[in-house]
């Protein structure tokens, strides 16, 4: 690890607090910070000395401030130097791995794609330290790597149950640690896109906000309190209605089945008897073909019910529809805002919901994202 990246740590509760707010919200002044985390002068000053000794937060002029934050006497806000370090985060799918280099603030500073021959772990990992000597080579001080993966993952570092690698017990942030020499973590990739867009992003400065994503599986993540709160995933078992289409596990009207690009396809290529893509179904969706057109209204209801369900029971501020599958609401929103309205309550308020095609680099953002959290502040609630 970077040596000035370890003089960071440890942070103290209250000193990581402060870091927290300076490095999602900053530049703020030192008054707005102890407002903020409701703190005295004499604390603020307590908690901000070693931070600024180790130069994880400097002083800035005051005229980085906005022109309304700028009240009363001239002082010198607080910053980071988004960038003093750059962090590694990948995004492992199927079939690609997808990096990206981030400064302290997860602005990315580049990019690099790499396809997946094979699955096997050791050559993953091989493939991983190959790309951060590549993405290292440009962008020196790297403090630490971040990887999502889908699936469950166990303290940070082990995949024990990686579905689309078909990987169980895996210890891959080891694996790379050995490899690259950096600190590395490792996460469920909806995770890490919750903590980026919490912290970064869509849900920033919320207590309450979720992320649902549809593509080749679905993902859910739930923010309370403005903390993300540790969810496994929706399994099979989410049913959205029990008379809906099969999986071709032969579970009836999952949320898999109706969402999921490969669920839509296995239905529509059931019934026209040939191979569609994704992209195909939904242009002859959008152009009347019956199958295509029936099979994304289904899936549209869908998802305007799953919606409708988190809605109520959660009470998000906002969801953010995220994933490869988002171009369903381009052909049907207006099914899935009806769907809403059927199943809210009339006075209820509108859910605020963002559809956005995810890159997958954002992805891989919010793998770095995670790796800020937990080898610079060390660690993340939740």
């Amino acid at each position: 690890m970077d040596a000035g990246a370890a003089s960071w740590l440890p942070l103290s509760a209250g000193e990581r607090s402060v870091a927290i707010e300076v490095l999602v919200r900053g530049p703020l002044s030192r008054s707005e910070i102890a407002r903020r985390l409701n703190l005295s002068a004499g604390s603020l000053t307590r908690l901000t000395k070693p931070l600024l000794e180790s130069g994880l937060l400097v002083e800035v002029p005051d005229g980085t401030l906005p022109a309304e934050a700028r009240q009363g006497r001239p002082s010198q806000p607080l910053d980071v130097v988004a960038e003093s370090r750059s962090f590694l985060g990948f995004k492992i799918t199927g079939d690609m791995v997808y990096g990206v280099v981030t400064t302290l603030r997860s602005e990315i500073a580049a990019r690099h794609d790499r396809p997946l021959s094979t699955h096997e772990p050791a050559e993953v990992a091989d493939l991983i330290a190959e790309m951060t000597v590549e993405l290292a080579r440009d962008h020196p001080g790297v403090a630490g790597i971040g990887i999502g993966v889908g699936g469950l993952v166990q303290d940070r570092s082990t995949v024990r149950d990686g579905p689309f690698l078909s990987w169980r017990d895996v210890p891959l942030g080891s694996m790379v640690e050995e490899r690259t020499g950096l600190p590395v973590v490792v996460e469920n990739d909806v995770e890490a896109l919750v903590e980026a867009e919490s912290w970064f992003g869509s849900g920033r400065g919320l207590d309450r906000f979720v992320i649902l994503t549809i593509g080749a599986g679905i993902g859910y993540g739930l923010v309370l309190g403005g903390k993300r709160v540790p969810f496994v995933g929706f399994g099979p078992g989410w049913v959205i209605d029990r008379y809906g289409p099969l999986t071709p596990d032969g579970v009836r009207g999952s949320a898999w089945s109706f969402l999921t690009i490969p669920g839509i396809r296995y239905q529509v290529q059931a019934a026209l008897g040939r191979e569609c893509s994704y992209e195909e179904i939904l242009t002859m969706a959008a152009a009347g073909e019956p199958v295509a057109a029936r099979v994304v209204a289904e899936s549209a209801w869908a998802l305007g019910t799953l919606v409708a369900q988190i809605s109520n029971f959660a009470q998000p501020q906002k969801i953010l529809l995220a994933g490869e599958g988002v171009g369903l609401m381009d052909v049907a929103r207006k099914t899935v805002d009806e769907a809403l309205q059927v199943q809210r309550h009339p006075l209820a308020p509108p859910v605020d919901l963002e559809a956005r095609v995810s890159d997958f680099h954002d992805w891989a953002r919010g793998a770095a994202v995670l790796a800020i959290q937990v080898l610079v502040l060390g660690g993340v609630d939740g």
